[in-house]
């Protein structure tokens, strides 16, 4: 394969020159991808999936924590303690009480 490199401009060269080094950067990505597709379709084809013959654990990572707060007025409502404070859990701190009031 061969260019003729000397009719670009400098702008040009540079912007080729970044394509390539993504390109470099990658291909080993682009080849993995490419070898799970052809996986997962040969997976299908057999009438399974990619997890179910690999024994990878399906859906998401890491576990749910147990609910620890309950909205008092909606009990179905709850809250983990972790992440971001729930709007009920706010307004109730708000209005005088305490997280232990709250506690499950």
């Amino acid at each position: 394969m061969s260019f003729d490199l000397t009719n670009l401009s400098l702008k040009e060269l540079k912007s080729l020159q970044s394509k390539v080094a993504k390109a470099i950067l990658t291909f080993e990505d682009r080849a993995k991808q490419k070898a799970l597709s052809e996986l997962e379709e040969k997976a299908r084809e057999l009438g399974f999936s990619l997890a179910e013959l690999t024994g990878a654990p399906v859906g998401r990572k890491g576990s749910t924590s147990a609910a620890k707060y309950a909205n008092p007025a909606n009990p179905s409502q709850t809250w983990s303690g972790r992440g971001r404070k729930p709007q009920w859990f706010s307004d109730a701190l708000a209005a005088g009480q305490s997280a232990e009031d709250l506690a499950i």
